[in-house]
């Protein structure tokens, strides 16, 4: 497979009325969101008139677009990307367990009455991209660096599913804080560390790999020979630490499964099988 995804041939893209509904995914940077690529199209197959598209969005200026899509009335659900998976929870009126535990969103939905629904399907995307490529975590010990918006998130699944935590972040404050609250829900199961130890699965759930220059989350030269080095960067797919990790002998796991597990899971959140269903107001 490619890094990148070839984007629709001439004549193929959705078409665009009065009537389409809207979606939006949010980050800074969008250059590497791969949403639109399967999102779109399952649009396309479903019939559904809709289209997803990216907006480029820095920290500073996300409160006011998000006040403003609020206010956009033929707007259904936002896809939140990094760096605002944290910060975009606190718009939502309503708030699912899975986002709770994490302290963040990257799916919110608008009801019928109005009012912003925020969940998280990083966790439980993950966790099923590891049991469809054969890495079932029950029992496992993992070390992730990472305790943002996703990490927080997968940490929570991967728990969750049966396996043992040891994060670490730059943010050393963040790991423990996560540490802490997943704590008292999955006790002497997940710790803070101050950097990788021995694991079964080794997970960079960071930011480092998007550009050409972020140096390795972790070195993999240091793990355990048979250890599972996985990463959640999707593009470019082969990462500076999946190459390091192949060198050096070990397995590894792609990121793009991560987001392709959550498709079923977006189908249902957004109620894309239910032309019925009740959207945004008109």
């Amino acid at each position: 497979m490619s890094d990148s995804a070839p984007g629709p041939a001439p004549g193929t893209g959705p078409e665009i009325s009065g009537t389409t509904r809207l979606f939006a995914v949010i980050g800074d940077p969008v250059a590497q969101v791969r949403a639109p690529g399967l999102l779109n199209p399952l649009f396309r197959r479903l019939g559904t008139d809709a289209v997803l598209v990216p907006l480029h969005v820095r920290p500073e200026g996300l409160a006011e677009v998000l006040r403003g899509l609020r206010q956009t009335r033929n707007l259904d659900g936002l896809l939140i990307t990094v760096p605002h998976k944290a910060a975009c929870l606190r718009f939502a009126d309503d708030v699912s367990p899975a986002a709770a535990l994490s302290g963040s969103t990257n799916a919110m939905r608008r009801n019928a009455d109005g009012r912003w629904l925020a969940e998280n399907f990083d966790g439980e995307g993950f966790v099923r991209g590891l049991c469809a490529a054969g890495h079932d975590p029950r029992g496992a010990r993992v070390a992730q660096a990472g305790a943002g918006g996703a990490g927080s998130a997968i940490a929570v699944a991967l728990l969750g599913a049966g396996a043992d935590v040891a994060v670490w972040d730059r943010d050393a404050a963040r790991a423990d804080a996560l540490a802490g609250r997943l704590a008292a829900r999955w006790p002497g199961r997940i710790t803070a560390t101050k950097g990788p130890v021995a694991a079964d699965i080794a997970v960079n759930a960071t930011t480092m790999g998007l550009r050409l220059d972020d140096p390795l989350p972790f070195d993999p030269a240091g793990l355990a020979p048979g250890t599972l080095v996985a990463d959640i960067i999707m593009k470019p797919r082969r990462t500076a630490l999946l190459r390091a990790a192949e060198a050096s002998g070990l397995p590894v796991h792609y990121g793009e499964p991560m987001l392709t597990e959550q498709l079923p899971l977006y189908r249902e959140f957004f109620r894309l099988d239910d032309p019925g269903a009740p959207s945004g107001p008109a």
